[in-house]
């Protein structure tokens, strides 16, 4: 779920855009008129900018966020101004609820906010560890509710990583349960693959896989 579709959204939140752009979004915007057709092909986070002075507005809104006309698992998060906050419908269906001007650290965090817990309430298939989610129906992994693009390899090897979590994996075990049995490659392929997945799924904050020396490496709820 990283594509995120900005609904009648003005010049003044482009800021915001690109912020989100950068921590790995695709964003598209769209008229509130046209949003039910962008949402028609796919999964989309909504920031949704209405004028809530307008009736009219108001309703196009309303029809939008409900539950028949998203596509499942959508995130939506309402952006506001505070003069409109006296006249906001609290039974509006919305994952998250964003007050402007707003910092694009603010927006980052609640957009992934109402990413993360979409795709938690899809069920058992879901694995978290930490601030790292795994989606095994969809292929999608999420740290800290940021989506990140891994290849198959990389999927599978982290999955398999975390399902053994504080376990000791041999590069020995990974070959034969990640790559295969028949795969003639050498240890070199699994410190390859372990150093392009921390690349991508670890930072500062976040350190998921130990190197045990001389024998392989251990996955860690970081």
């Amino acid at each position: 779920m990283n594509d995120l579709l900005f609904v009648d959204a003005t010049e003044a939140l482009q800021p915001l855009a690109q912020a989100l752009e950068r921590a790995g979004f695709r964003v598209s915007a769209c008229s509130l008129a046209e949003a039910p057709a962008w949402l028609g092909g796919g999964e989309a986070v909504v920031a949704l900018v209405a004028n809530l002075t307008e009736l009219a507005s108001v309703s196009a809104a309303r029809e939008l966020l409900s539950v028949d006309a998203l596509p499942p698992r959508t995130a939506t998060v309402a952006v506001v101004r505070h003069h409109q906050l006296s006249e906001l419908d609290p039974s509006w269906p919305v994952d998250e609820l964003v007050v402007h001007p707003a910092s694009p650290e603010e927006l980052l965090a609640r957009v992934r906010r109402a990413v993360w817990r979409r795709a938690g309430a899809e069920g058992s298939h879901v694995l978290r560890c930490g601030d790292l989610m795994i989606d095994q129906a969809n292929y999608k992994v999420f740290v800290g509710g940021r989506p990140v693009e891994l290849t198959f390899k990389e999927y599978e090897l982290l999955r398999f990583l975390a399902l053994n979590q504080d376990k000791v994996c041999t590069r020995e075990m990974l070959l034969n349960r990640v790559w295969g049995y028949d795969f003639y490659g050498g240890a070199r392929t699994v410190d390859v693959h372990i150093r392009r997945l921390r690349s991508k799924i670890e930072d500062r904050a976040h350190t998921f896989i130990e190197t045990v020396r001389n024998v392989g490496y251990r996955f860690r709820a970081g």
